[in-house]
């Protein structure tokens, strides 16, 4: 069983489970919210898979502001917690910050590189998956026409549409992707309404085929394809069950295995960065009984091919944060 401490007040803020026992591990989850259906929601399962499988308690915390994120990481490490887990880059500067003045405790960040002797940082292959289920977008539009919907503006995600884009484009070389993105701060993160508008406006262009990579906004984004009867795909958790039938596929970022191995290891935790790719599980594309309709032998072959030329290097899939250029836009 989790004990959660839901931020509504600097008071509350500071009153970290004191029940709990030191040496429980601890999760930070982003802006957004355990229950974004998305990339916090996919943390929040590995640590209750953890909690279940081994009867252990561990400590979560939504943050509510920008301002929160030292003083959270603080006080969970002041309080014993090990490791302390936070999901997303956003932590990165704090972390960095905090990590020193704490030798004795292990941290673990999802999706950003922080250099400190007692910090995993956990990266995933985002356009490996995301070439995957570009290459499913490509064969199963019928206009010619996808698009992408990014959330935050950063070369992050940028890495998520690039690599849909070069999918999309090794099935259909003559295919139009349309781009947007939901904004340039992390509100971008949880803004449904501006999601189903882009998409809109991407089905007014002519897309069929709508992928979202934008936590919760994401979720805005697959109701404007189901209200409009195209295809669209999730990301991060498996989003197929949302709309049965519409959804074609979802681009799974295991951050629920990062987040079970993190609080598994526990205070072993090894410092360094973590790579999950395709090859070690890290990122896939989801099917299941609610997309089976949709994936026809075509695609599941051109999926296992591609698969098999990703994981022994024949295909290469560009990673935009090496360059930040894209070479199929």
């Amino acid at each position: 069983m989790s004990l959660m401490t839901k931020f509504l007040g600097a008071t509350a803020a500071l009153a970290l489970t004191a029940g709990a026992a030191l040496a429980d591990p601890a999760i930070i989850y982003d802006l957004g919210g355990k229950f974004d259906k998305s990339f916090n929601e996919a943390a929040f399962h590995g640590a209750q898979k953890w909690a279940k499988e081994t009867g252990g308690k561990f400590r979560e915390v939504e943050i509510q502001s920008e301002a929160q994120r030292e003083q959270v990481l603080r006080r969970l490490a002041e309080s014993g917690a090990n490791p302390v887990v936070m999901t997303g880059f956003a932590f990165g500067d704090v972390l960095n910050k905090v990590a020193p003045d704490f030798p004795k405790t292990k941290f673990a960040i999802v999706d950003m590189v922080v250099n400190q002797p007692n910090v995993e940082s956990i990266v995933f292959t985002e356009e490996q998956g995301s070439y995957l289920v570009g290459l499913m977008a490509g064969m199963a539009s019928k206009s010619g026409t996808v698009g992408f919907i990014g959330g935050m503006d950063i070369p992050l995600i940028h890495k998520f549409e690039c690599g849909y884009a070069q999918g999309v484009k090794a099935a259909n070389a003559n295919a139009k992707v349309l781009v947007n993105y939901t904004g340039t701060t992390p509100a971008a993160w949880n803004d449904p309404v501006k999601g189903g508008e882009l998409t809109k406006g991407q089905i007014s262009q002519g897309a069929d085929v709508v992928y979202a990579a934008a936590g919760g906004t994401g979720v805005g984004v697959l109701q404007a394809a189901a209200d409009a009867k195209i295809l669209s795909i999730g990301v991060d958790s498996n989003q197929n069950y949302m709309h049965p039938g519409q959804v074609l596929t979802s681009m799974q970022k295991r951050v629920d295995n990062a987040v079970f191995d993190a609080f598994k290891a526990g205070a072993d935790l090894k410092p360094g960065v973590k790579v999950m790719d395709l090859k070690a599980g890290g990122v896939a594309a989801a099917m299941d009984d609610n997309n089976a309709k949709l994936i026809t032998p075509a695609m599941k072959a051109a999926l296992e091919k591609a698969t098999a030329g990703i994981e022994d290097g024949s295909i290469k899939v560009h990673d935009y944060t090496t360059d930040n250029t894209c070479p199929v836009q």
